[in-house]
């Protein structure tokens, strides 16, 4: 029998946030991506039997309001905990996302006590991050792929790569549920610069929780150094890449992701988990041959010449 998902708008000082509470069990809370909405987490609801699954709307985004000035990240992690206080969620496993995934390594330098286990999918340390093409970054800077059917398809493909490069019936069949809620120019803009003025590389090594780090080795928008980079510099984490998939993996239900996320969630011991027993510790000399091939590719200026700077300085090579 399906789970009935509970929606709601509720009130967070000035803002209407829209939350979503899914089954019953141990809480997981899934942090969603840029200008994304609570619907799209279909797969990982179902996936999650067992489990009580709750995700929000962030501000400016799905069926939140959109605050009159920038939501920092720092907030955004404050705005999490206040959603695990609205379900009497005391502590919680974590699954970030994309600029998800940026929030959960705020969260849980801000509020490690509400984190068991994180989960960070398809994302990056921010500032000091290895960027994908110029091209793939001001793609994903502005809505405007969100303005027509059209040019959705014709963008997402090259953006997100994976199944989404190859497979145009899968995207074309999700392509209401994506488009169901579109993100509006100003709240989409905060989002970005609330991105473009976070780094989490001096917060990686204060994170103690157990972080499975995942990515597809196909991700245009968060190549594989980024993912190198987090669990190198994580306390206790493990690296799990997939070949061939790209930024959707976690909403793709033919990808290994949702089933390995539940399985590192479900394991009464993290370790034993599969993704973090087949997962990759992240050595030094990894890292740096990581990041040896991607000196050589053309940066997007300025963010580029910004983080390459910030990085070598964080990491002192």
């Amino acid at each position: 029998m399906t789970a009935v998902a509970t929606e709601e708008r509720v009130a967070f000082g000035r803002e209407q946030i829209l939350v979503r509470e899914v089954g019953e069990g141990p809480p997981v809370l899934l942090i969603n991506g840029i200008g994304a909405h609570t619907r799209m987490w279909g797969l990982m609801e179902r996936t999650l039997t067992g489990f009580r699954v709750i995700s929000f709307d962030a501000p400016g985004a799905g069926q939140s309001s959109t605050p009159c000035g920038l939501t920092s990240i720092s907030r955004l992690a404050v705005l999490a905990t206040k959603v695990l206080d609205h379900f009497g969620i005391s502590r919680a496993d974590v699954v970030g996302y994309s600029m998800g995934g940026i929030v959960l390594q705020q969260l849980c330098v801000d509020a490690p006590s509400r984190v068991r286990r994180a989960v960070l999918v398809s994302t990056t340390p921010g500032v000091g991050a290895v960027y994908g093409r110029t091209r793939d970054v001001l793609n994903v800077s502005t809505p405007v792929r969100f303005l027509s059917d059209r040019l959705y398809l014709r963008t997402v493909g090259s953006l997100l790569g994976g199944r989404a490069r190859t497979d145009r019936d899968w995207v074309a069949e999700h392509l209401p549920v994506r488009l169901l809620h579109k993100p509006g120019l100003l709240g989409y803009s905060q989002q970005i610069l609330s991105l473009a003025t976070w780094s989490g590389l001096g917060l990686l090594e204060r994170i103690h929780h157990p972080v499975l780090v995942m990515v597809g080795d196909d991700d245009p928008l968060a190549p594989v150094a980024n993912s190198m980079l987090m669990a190198h510099l994580l306390p206790d984490a493990r690296l799990y890449v997939l070949p061939g998939e790209g930024h959707l993996m976690p909403l793709d239900e033919n990808s290994a992701t949702p089933g390995l996320i539940r399985d590192f969630l479900a394991a009464p011991d993290h370790t034993s988990a599969s993704g973090w027993a087949r997962g990759e510790v992240v050595s030094a000399a990894d890292l740096d041959s990581a990041l040896a091939g991607k000196r050589m590719q053309i940066q997007p200026l300025p963010w580029g010449a910004i983080s390459t700077l910030v990085r070598r300085r964080r990491l002192g090579r």
